[in-house]
């Protein structure tokens, strides 16, 4: 997975983001809404509105990522409060993993 190589803070944007968007406007989030540097090897997660799709994109010291994915049951579920959420990890792998974590 693109977590694999050394230990990454993880900022989830809790908005519904429109899943249409690809690397100019999840860049333009997260510099812009999410006031961070998306250079720094961070990973930055966005979902949709139905829960049913994720994305997540990072700096892999070449140039950017994107993992989506699609769950075919459940929903993800981002947990904490505030339209910007620090995750880890270990959470970000089980919610990769479509298992709900708590209230977003």
């Amino acid at each position: 997975m693109f977590l694999e190589s050394r230990p990454h803070k993880v900022y989830a944007y809790s908005i519904p983001v429109d899943m249409r968007k690809s690397f100019n406007g999840l860049l333009h989030l997260t510099r812009e809404v999410l006031k961070e540097d998306p250079l720094c090897g961070d990973v930055y997660v966005f979902t949709n509105r139905s829960g049913k799709l994720m994305k997540c994109l990072v700096w892999d010291r070449t140039g950017f990522v994107i993992v989506a994915k699609r769950l075919e049951s459940g929903r993800f579920k981002i947990p904490g409060v505030g339209v910007k959420r620090e995750l880890n990890d270990h959470i970000l792998r089980l919610i990769f993993d479509g298992i709900a974590l708590g209230g977003s």
